[in-house]
């Protein structure tokens, strides 16, 4: 495949010269990969090949209404769209869709605030959407910068979301989003996400591993700051973990090494050893790695 692709790429620029004939060189290129993707759309090099075709669209005739490389581009963002119509978490198609909308001339692109719509809709078809939440957290990155009133919603929004307490998509976005929203030592916030995720545990039951992540994850954030209320905090965070090995016994290990963790920071041989920071990060980080069993 890939040889084929490149020897298609030496054809098209030794066989056309005129803007024209290197148009519709192009496009014959760009309709050959559509109908081979229909078939294979997670081929890496099929994408690719796109790409190399829109970067060589020539700019079309002086003193038309649209030109070619607006039009293409158009037409391409409603293809990859449709694409993920169909496959709603082609990540292939994600990253092409990424590449696309950055690269659509500057009066052609969408504003942050219809790529945020656009995220909405695709979360709600498949709320499991790892790729949407992904977009949505770079969509969220550009407004914040822009807009900084939008945290607080956002931040609303997040707590919405982790009320679905099985979806592990979810409550990774919801980590990042109040990792956004908190600045510096803002051990309020945490206080508050450790409450509203207690609340919803008593709502569901002790059953979800995904609420009790959270809880060790904010409950262990919390013990960096709050030195008095520490020894208490990381035993509910060992209670928490023993309770993850009975209900998610696939990831025993994991949950192991958490409780070791918890452990020495709570009786630490040495307060002095700088590997303690090493421990710190495997109590904030474990968890939130995607779960792909």
């Amino acid at each position: 495949m890939v040889t084929s692709v490149q020897f298609r790429v030496s054809i098209t620029r030794g066989s056309a010269s005129s803007p024209e004939e290197v148009f519709k060189a192009v496009d014959g290129e760009l309709s050959l990969t559509l109908a081979a993707l229909q078939v294979h759309p997670k081929v890496y090099w099929l994408w690719n090949h796109r790409r190399w075709c829109l970067e060589n669209i020539p700019d079309g005739p002086e003193g038309a209404e649209k030109s070619w490389k607006s039009s293409i581009w158009a037409r391409e963002l409603a293809i990859v769209e449709k694409m993920l119509d169909r496959d709603s978490r082609n990540f292939h198609a994600w990253n092409y869709r990424r590449y696309v909308l950055a690269s659509v001339p500057e009066p052609d692109r969408r504003s942050p605030e219809s790529e945020l719509a656009y995220t909405t809709r695709k979360i709600e078809q498949n709320f499991s959407n790892f790729s949407a939440w992904h977009q949505r957290t770079k969509v969220f990155g550009v407004l914040w910068r822009d807009r900084p009133e939008l945290e607080a919603a956002a931040k609303s929004e997040g707590e919405q979301k982790a009320s679905n307490p099985g979806d592990q998509s979810a409550w990774l976005y919801h980590r990042w989003l109040i990792g956004k929203v908190c600045e510096g030592d803002d051990a309020v916030t945490v206080k508050s996400e450790i409450s509203s995720i207690e609340e919803l545990v008593v709502e569901v039951g002790s059953d979800s591993k995904w609420p009790l992540q959270a809880l060790v994850h904010y409950k262990s954030l919390l013990a960096s700051h709050d030195s008095a209320a520490k020894p208490d905090l990381l035993r509910e965070c060992r209670t928490l973990t023993e309770r993850l090995i009975q209900i998610d016994p696939m990831r025993q290990q994991m949950y192991q090494d958490q409780r070791s963790a918890l452990d020495h920071e709570n009786h630490p041989r040495n307060p002095h050893n700088p590997s303690l920071g090493s421990e710190r990060a495997k109590l904030g980080s474990g968890p939130c790695h995607r779960d792909n069993m």
